[in-house]
């Protein structure tokens, strides 16, 4: 890592004090995450794209840890540690370095800062989502950044339409979990449909003989067969349910081609938010009624957006946005901006990740809102800028 001069540290710093100043008086309390945490966390939750960036090492009582990739779940895990109860309303600020691992190509840094705002506990979604980004878009707006562009995506939608689609629970369950991988997700939505036959493996031959009174039996005589041991963790119920389920697919009804058509039409939806609202009220007619309240509800969030701060900016709405972070459950949103070779910089993002707290703290599910700002980042295009 190259690092820093006397002068840019002492920019970054500005930038950094002058965003929690404004975060602090926003009524959020300034805490200090701790940077080594345990690796499990972000290598079950976070999603590939950071599973495979992390620092992970082992400290000598055998404990696998990482440097954390980003400071979200170190915030939760600080929430946890030192709130009353998990569901104990809290505002919390930070900023501090990051680590990640980059490609030997790649010209980021693998130590950079971080700043950012989480909200735990609220009661109102819409409202806790909205200030955090009318907060985010004031800390661009006060850094000097002008000509971004803001991303937006609801995966509350995705997921409403998913359960508004009937189909079974296990199609919608591998649908939801390859949102982040489009090729996958369209090769599932693919096979379901029976436009694409279901892969052919050296266990195809037996799921052809097997019925579900039969499954478990027929697993452990495969097992016995091969002559293979179980793994850790993998019981032969945990394998004889996935076999189940394998059949399952082979033997279902394809889902109709029209419904699936709901699916793509939703991914395909982009746009300024106007036009994003009246194409997704004509999907909604076509759909549920749980569609149409998650469709309420994002118009009440964009009613409390303060679109009016967006300088130089503009605003649009994407149905297969969701970030590279796999933790998020609903509102999402992403700041970018171009530097001075035309590259795409992303400076700013955040969003909704209800089920952190609860699959971390092992307790009710506590409502979570967030983001993260890449100062360093944000510096340098305001730099670049002058």
């Amino acid at each position: 890592m190259p690092g820093k001069s006397s002068t840019q540290r002492s920019a970054l710093k500005a930038l950094n004090e002058k965003l929690l100043k404004g975060f602090e008086a926003a009524g959020f309390d300034h805490i200090s995450p701790q940077i080594i945490q345990p690796a499990d966390v972000f290598l079950e939750r976070a999603g590939e794209d950071i599973r495979s960036r992390t620092f992970v090492f082992t400290d000598p009582d055998g404990a696998e840890l990482c440097l954390r990739p980003d400071l979200t779940v170190p915030t939760c895990r600080y929430h946890l540690n030192n709130a009353a109860s998990p569901a104990t309303a809290a505002r919390y600020c930070y900023c501090g370095p990051a680590f990640r691992h980059q490609s030997g190509s790649s010209p980021a840094p693998r130590e950079f800062e971080q700043a950012g705002l989480e909200i735990f506990g609220a009661t109102d979604p819409q409202e806790s989502e909205a200030e955090i980004f009318n907060l985010t878009i004031a800390a661009m707006e006060q850094a000097g950044l002008d000509d971004y562009t803001v991303r937006l995506g609801d995966l509350g939608l995705f997921h409403a339409l998913l359960n508004s689609i009937d189909m079974p629970q296990r199609w919608r369950q591998r649908l939801a979990g390859d949102f982040w991988r489009p090729q996958a997700f369209h090769q599932l939505l693919s096979r379901i449909t029976g436009q694409e036959p279901w892969a052919e493996t050296s266990i195809s031959p037996l799921l052809a003989t097997i019925t579900p009174d039969t499954v478990l039996a027929a697993t452990e005589a495969e097992l016995d067969r091969r002559g293979l041991v179980l793994v850790p963790g993998r019981s032969v119920d945990d394998i004889a349910a996935r076999l189940a389920d394998k059949v399952a697919d082979r033997n279902a009804p394809p889902l109709d081609i029209s419904t699936a058509n709901l699916i793509d039409d939703y991914l395909s939806t982009s746009g300024g938010l106007e036009k994003v609202h009246s194409s997704l009220e004509q999907l909604a007619a076509r759909t549920s009624k749980q569609f149409s309240i998650a469709l309420t509800r994002l118009k009440q969030r964009c009613e409390l957006f303060d679109l009016a701060r967006l300088n130089n900016a503009s605003a649009v709405f994407s149905g297969e946005f969701g970030r590279t972070l796999e933790y998020y459950t609903g509102f999402v949103f992403q700041i970018e901006a171009k530097d001075k070779s035309g590259n795409n910089i992303v400076v700013a993002g955040g969003g909704r990740y209800d089920n952190m707290i609860s699959d971390i703290g092992n307790c009710e599910q506590v409502p979570a809102v967030g983001c993260a700002i890449y100062t360093e980042r944000l510096l340098a295009l305001t730099k670049e800028r002058q």
